[in-house]
C-alpha cells in the first residue's frame, strides 16, 4: 500500500536531524480552516520531511461511501465500504481533487466519528514514519487527533486554531474562488457544526494534547505561522537531541 508523502530537499538542518536514532515526528492538529494543512505542508518543504494529511484518509472513505450511494451516518453502510476502500487505498486515491469538495468534507466528519473507521485507519497513520527512506529524517502528520491518539509520543505537537469567524471567512473566500454559490452565514454554520462533531465524538475527540504548542492563526499569515513553529521545532530538538 503506497503512502502519501511530499518530499523536498530544499533545506535539511543536518545538525538537528541527521544523527537522531529515529525519524522526527511532528503532530499538527486543529479544526477546519485553521491553517494546519498549509502549515504542515510548509514544514515538510522547509525541512525536507514527508507529509501525511490524515484528513484525506477520511475524505477518501467518505467519497467511496457517497459514490456507492450509501449513508455516511449509517455505520453498517460505512463498514460495508471500508474493507474495499482499504484494499485500494494509495496515493492516487488520496490525491483525487473531488475529495476537497464540501459535501465530502461533511461526510468525512461523520464517518470519522465511528470507532470502526478510526481503528481501521490508525495503523496506516502510525506506520507512516516507518515506511520512509533513510534520507527522509522526519515526518509531519496533520489531522484532528494526531498528538493525542495517533502519535502521542510525537517529538513536537502543535495545535493550530483560529476563531470560528476567521475560519469561516477563509473557507467562504476559498469556496467563492472555486465558483461555489454559498453565503458566509451558511459556511459559518457548517464550521461550527463540524467543530461540534469533531470535539464531542466519543472516540478520539479533537482537543489539544497537554504538551502541545498552541498556535492561534487568527491574526497570522502563513509566513508568520511557519516562523513561530520553526522556532518551536528547533528549541524542542535542541533541548531533546536524542
Amino acid at each position: 500500500m503506497a503512502l502519501m508523502a511530499f518530499r523536498s530537499n530544499d533545506f535539511v538542518d543536518e545538525g538537528l536531524f541527521k544523527n537522531r536514532h529515529e525519524k522526527i515526528v511532528i503532530a499538527i492538529d486543529g479544526p477546519a480552516a485553521s491553517g494546519k494543512g498549509t502549515l504542515a505542508r510548509n514544514i515538510s518543504k522547509r525541512f525536507g520531511f514527508a507529509h501525511l494529511d490524515t484528513g484525506m484518509l477520511y475524505r477518501g472513505l467518505a467519497h467511496a461511501v457517497l459514490s456507492a450511494d450509501k449513508n455516511p451516518e449509517n455505520e453498517a453502510d460505512v463498514e460495508q465500504i471500508l474493507k474495499t476502500f482499504l484494499d485500494v487505498l494509495d496515493e492516487k486515491t488520496l490525491s483525487n481533487p473531488v475529495l476537497r469538495e464540501d459535501t465530502v468534507g461533511v461526510a468525512a466528519s461523520q464517518v470519522a466519528a465511528m470507532p470502526v473507521v478510526r481503528t481501521a485507519l490508525l495503523d496506516y497513520q502510525r506506520n507512516f514514519s516507518k515506511t520512509q527512506p533513510d534520507d527522509i529524517f522526519g515526518v509531519v502528520l496533520d489531522g484532528r487527533d494526531i498528538g493525542t491518539v495517533v502519535c502521542p509520543k510525537a517529538d513536537i505537537k502543535i495545535f493550530v486554531t483560529a476563531s470560528a469567524d476567521v475560519r469561516a471567512k477563509r473557507r467562504y473566500h476559498e469556496l467563492q474562488g472555486r465558483g461555489a454559490k454559498v453565503t458566509y452565514e451558511t459556511v459559518l454554520e457548517d464550521v461550527k457544526a463540524r467543530d461540534a462533531r469533531d470535539s464531542n465524538r466519543a472516540v478520539a475527540p479533537m482537543k489539544p494534547a497537554r504538551d502541545s504548542y498552541k498556535l492561534d492563526t487568527s491574526q497570522l499569515n502563513t509566513s508568520q505561522a511557519l516562523g513561530q513553529v520553526i522556532d518551536v521545532i528547533r528549541a524542542q530538538l535542541l533541548e531533546n537531541p536524542a
